[in-house]
This record gives structure tokens, C-alpha cells and sequence, in this order.
């Protein structure tokens, strides 16, 4: 596969199939990838695979999750890397990693089923809860609570430029979810009437903070303000080998433009908010603290 044909089956897997994280969809291209790859040595095949990881991620929107999801698999698939060499078969070893990669990508695919499960507990009666942004995640576990007969209410924040708020609200209705759209201005007016934000996340960095969508910092700052408990929920393989200590030190690849009289700037799109401002992260190893991040992300990548 060169790399139009790279960019094509990551779009259109994407495009099909919306349910899916990119992150998912990127590790989907990886498998096909592999099967399709004209390598004649795990070594060279190993080195296309990174070429190809390349094109995935510049190709997607959600970068960090791409990022960290095909460095796990990657990294999943060669761990038996020495065996795979010493082996003079060379199909038999492409084979095995193939088997391998469905297997990593049937763990994941159930990553949010668990998260669902262990954050449903959090969400009682008369809870009123708020959402930044769209998170399939978040919206999983929201579903299963309503179909628990639990009764809740979510405002949701428009999350500018791209309204995925929009679309979040229009996935609760869809739902039979009671939701309202709030500007992301009225964050910190809303937040009294909350009892718990909950979030997604694009990436969770070695310090136990998050990469997420532009503006989830500022609702982590209000959350803390009015004392008021902030759950991160993500997949696993959305860890990610990464130590900001600013906002500037966020993975912004990709940015929107603005215009402002005959002036136009660029915006990122991520923010990171720090591990301070973070209750939980519910993930599908378990419920951490944010302390607890560094030593599942060694247990991950080492």
C-alpha cells in the first residue's frame, strides 16, 4: 500500500464506521497494512509499518490517540519480536503478528464496555452532570446508566469551532437522555447547579493530566473552583509518552483558522489540563488516580 492508498482505507474505515474511535480505525489500517505489505524481512517490514504510522497520523484529527494507539500496537504485535527474527519462515512470522493485531483490536474494541461498567456506579438518581464536547466514551456510558433506570440530566458545552457539542446533544436525544446545549462561556455560571463533569480524553500523558478537545481545561479550573468532582474516562491505548509542563507543550499538529478583521491566526485545537484539577480517570485497567498513570504507562510500553 503506498500512502494515498494508506489515507484512503483510514477514510473510508472512519467514514463507515463513525462509532469508531480514529485511533481504532487507525490500528484497522495497520492490520491491512501488514497483510498487503511486499517486505521480504520482519526488519523492513517493521520500517514500512512506521511509514505507514506516519501517513495514518497525519491524516487524522485526533493525532495523540493515533499516536499512542499504533505505538501500543506496535508495540503489542513485536513482543515477540526475537522469535519472529530467529524465525527463517518468514509468512509464518507476518502471520503471527496479523494474528496478533486482531487480537490487540478485539481487546480494545471492548475498552469502552468496561468503562461504561466501572463509571455507572458514579452516576445516581437526580444526577446532574456535565459533559465537554462529544466523547463516544462518555456517551456509552451514559447510555448504559439510562438503560440502568437511572435518571439524570447532562448540559453539554457547545464546544467551538467545530459544535461537536451539537452533535453530542443530538446522540443523548437520540438517547431519550434529557440534555441542554450551553455556550462554552456559561461553564462556569452552570457549574453550581452540576455534581460531577465527566470527559472524554484524546490522550493521557505521563503526568496523569489529559490532552483533550480546546476549552476542557477551562472547565477542569471551574470544576475545581466550585469543588466539584472531574472524571476523565478513556481507553487505554490512548496513553501516550508524553510529559507537557505547559500548554505550549501540547501535540497541536493539527489547528483552526481564524479570521479577525483582515487578520488571520491559527488556534489549537487541544489543550492539556494538569493532573491537579483531575478526581479519576476511569479506564479499562481499572479507576486510577492521576499518581497512578505513570506506572500503568510503564507497565504498557516497557
Amino acid at each position: 500500500m503506498n500512502s494515498e492508498e494508506i489515507r484512503d482505507y483510514f477514510a473510508s474505515t472512519t467514514e463507515a464506521h463513525p462509532e469508531k474511535s480514529q485511533a481504532i480505525a487507525a490500528i484497522e489500517t495497520l492490520i491491512e497494512f501488514i497483510k498487503k505489505d511486499q517486505s521480504e524481512t520482519i526488519h523492513g517490514l517493521l520500517e514500512s509499518l512506521k511509514l505507514c504510522m506516519k501517513v495514518v497520523k497525519d491524516a487524522s484529527s485526533s493525532s495523540t490517540s493515533v499516536q499512542s494507539g499504533c505505538e501500543l500496537f506496535v508495540r503489542f504485535i513485536t513482543l515477540l519480536a526475537r522469535s519472529l527474527l530467529e524465525d527463517k519462515d518468514f509468512q509464518k512470522s507476518k502471520q503471527v503478528m496479523v494474528e496478533r493485531g486482531m487480537t490487540y483490536l478485539k481487546r480494545v474494541e471492548l475498552s469502552r464496555g468496561k468503562i461504561a461498567q466501572l463509571c455507572k456506579p458514579f452516576i445516581r438518581d437526580g444526577t446532574t452532570l456535565l459533559i465537554h464536547s462529544f466523547s463516544r466514551v462518555v456517551l456509552e456510558t451514559l447510555k448504559l446508566a439510562a438503560q440502568s433506570q437511572i435518571r439524570f440530566t447532562v448540559y453539554v458545552t457547545e464546544s467551538r469551532p467545530d459544535d461537536s457539542g451539537k452533535t453530542m446533544v443530538e446522540s443523548l436525544e437520540a438517547a431519550n437522555i434529557p440534555c441542554t446545549l450551553i455556550l462554552d462561556a456559561a461553564v462556569g455560571y452552570i457549574m453550581e447547579r452540576v455534581d460531577i463533569v465527566l470527559v472524554g480524553a484524546e490522550g493521557i500523558v505521563e503526568s496523569g493530566g489529559i490532552i483533550n478537545k480546546i476549552g476542557s481545561y477551562s472547565v477542569a479550573l471551574a470544576a475545581h473552583a466550585s469543588n466539584k468532582p472531574f472524571y476523565v474516562l478513556s481507553e487505554s491505548f490512548k496513553f501516550v509518552r508524553l510529559y507537557p509542563l505547559k500548554q505550549e507543550d501540547t501535540p497541536n499538529i493539527h489547528t483552526y483558522d481564524m479570521t479577525t478583521g483582515d487578520r488571520q491566526t491559527s488556534h489549537p485545537v487541544v489543550d492539556y489540563t494538569p493532573p491537579a484539577y483531575i478526581t479519576l480517570l476511569f479506564t479499562d485497567l481499572g479507576i486510577l488516580t492521576p499518581s497512578a498513570v505513570s506506572d500503568q504507562l510503564i507497565s504498557l510500553y516497557v
